[in-house]
């Protein structure tokens, strides 16, 4: 199939922020070996970027990062190796995109802290500025779900309906960001990691003091909205 120039920019832009993006969850320790994956939808097309599978973080380049439709199959569009299968994740990602029109990007990870969490089937709870800001409320849990095809894309769509957090924790498996570009979910994935750490050491200390809802509601117009350049 051949494709636009604009579509070949594209796509070749995405390829290069996909790639510079996975340094970022090696630098804030989100992430070992081969594990977790960022990917971003393509712009104005049924397609989007995702990680190789199985791929050590030091050896990804532009070049390196897989092209596929919404659907997880990777596309020769001339422009990558198509030798490369994509992330074991990408029927997840691919869910999400097809069913949440608004979401850009799409992150993965086994964060320390968050996973705890996930393991336990808990919901981190708003008892920071912080979680109020980026998450609007708790951190949900969704449910436990095998990888290899789309349910935990289904998991991960149902449990944020209704939602305003960027994250969801996957039962027995780790955290899940949206954004409406990959960056932020990445920043997302990073600020998740952030509030389970920090909630899992207060909660050690005693109880904790929950942010009442409209506070919550104040704090994350501002962010939202407000905050920033």
């Amino acid at each position: 199939m051949s494709w636009s120039a604009a579509t070949m920019t594209a796509v070749a832009s995405l390829r290069s922020e996909v790639c510079r993006l996975h340094a970022e969850l090696v630098r804030y320790e989100l992430v070992v070996w081969t594990a977790g994956n960022v990917s971003a939808r393509v712009p104005g097309e049924e397609l989007m970027v995702i990680k190789p599978s199985g791929i050590d973080y030091d050896a990804l380049t532009p070049e390196s990062m897989v092209v596929t439709d919404l659907h997880g199959t990777p596309v020769d569009g001339g422009w990558g190796n198509p030798a490369l299968a994509p992330s074991s994740d990408t029927a997840a990602h691919a869910y999400v995109y097809r069913h949440l029109p608004e979401v850009g990007g799409v992150v993965h990870t086994h964060s320390s802290y968050a996973t705890a969490w996930a393991v336990r089937g808990e919901a981190i709870p708003c008892v920071l500025t912080m979680m109020g800001d980026e998450f609007g409320g708790e951190i949900p849990v969704g449910p436990f779900a095998l990888i290899g095809d789309d349910s935990i894309g289904r998991g991960i769509v149902e449990t944020l309906a209704g939602s305003r957090s960027p994250a969801v924790l996957m039962q027995n498996h780790g955290p899940f960001t949206i954004g409406a570009t990959a960056k932020a979910a990445v920043k997302a994935a990073v600020l998740c990691e952030e509030v389970a750490r920090t909630v899992h050491f207060a909660r050690e200390l005693g109880p904790m003091i929950p942010i009442d809802s409209t506070h919550i509601d104040s704090l994350h117009q501002r962010y939202q909205n407000v905050y920033g350049q």
